[in-house]
């Protein structure tokens, strides 16, 4: 019997492929430079993605042999920690509107904190309470935090969160101190911090500590060497760039990455 012919795939799937790949194999190489915890297998993706024959699956659509579909880019966008867009414009659409319907079936994900009316049904089942620190993270200079506390604790919809895609036990909440990332945070935000995502995504926001400047909440941009920029949003001349090498970028511990901020307009 003849094995049934595939479609060969369109020059823009290929590209979808060819970015998928090379996603991964900077995840591989940056875990690999700084000597951390090995980066993840092609079969270890699939397995976190609940598919039947994970490396094969995950082979291939990284080298172009099966066509991305919508389920399947959002299930890596979450395992490699990327956005759709970055993988796929075009079924990154797809992603925007079926978050928009979701959102619209669903209003109690459309915002993260209880609002007046969310008082009815079972509270622990309704919101995750997340560990509220009185740590700083300098939007500046850089904050010193001998003594950390739990001052109390923030409540965020379990349905927000899982529409995020994040666990609410790797969650913590700290505040921003500082100007320098104005005007995606200001001094004194509430900051969400999500401590699972400490592998490094170009353009992301993180926030780092490291002996010389304390602990920071920077946005990260890798170059085209590998090397590594610590950004900060506010164009201020007072806020410069400082670039890293790979080498250098180690000696910081990046504690997490930045998913929501809350604070006065």
């Amino acid at each position: 019997m003849k094995k049934p012919t595939r479609t060969p795939l369109s020059a823009e799937q290929l590209a979808d492929a060819k970015r998928l790949s090379d996603i991964y194999k900077a995840r591989a190489r940056a875990s690999k430079a700084r000597g951390d915890t090995p980066a993840l297998t092609q079969t270890e993706v699939g397995e976190l993605c609940g598919w039947n024959s994970p490396q094969s699956t995950v082979s291939q659509y990284m080298n172009g042999k099966v066509a991305l579909n919508l389920d399947a880019l959002v299930k890596l966008a979450r395992v490699l920690d990327f956005e759709p867009s970055e993988v796929s414009p075009t079924l990154a659409d797809g992603v925007r509107m079926h978050v928009s319907a979701s959102v619209a079936r669903e209003s109690d994900a459309s915002t993260p904190l209880p609002g007046p009316a969310d008082i009815d049904g079972d509270i622990d089942e309704r919101y995750a309470f997340i560990p509220q620190y009185n740590a700083k993270a300098a939007a500046g200079l850089g904050s010193e935090n001998a003594h950390v506390e739990i001052r109390s604790t923030l409540a965020f919809k379990r349905d927000w969160l899982r529409m995020k895609g994040v666990n609410p036990q790797s969650l913590i909440v700290i505040y921003a101190e500082g100007e320098s990332m104005w005007p995606t945070i200001n001094d004194c935000d509430v900051l969400l911090v999500d401590r699972s995502k400490v592998e490094p995504t170009s353009k992301h926001i993180y926030v780092l500590t490291s002996t010389d400047k304390g602990t920071i909440v920077k946005r990260l941009i890798q170059t085209a060497m590998g090397d590594w920029i610590i950004r900060s949003d506010n164009n201020d001349e007072e806020y410069p760039d400082r670039t890293l090498s790979r080498s250098e970028f180690n000696e910081h511990h990046i504690l997490g990455r930045v998913i929501w901020r809350g604070g006065d307009l």
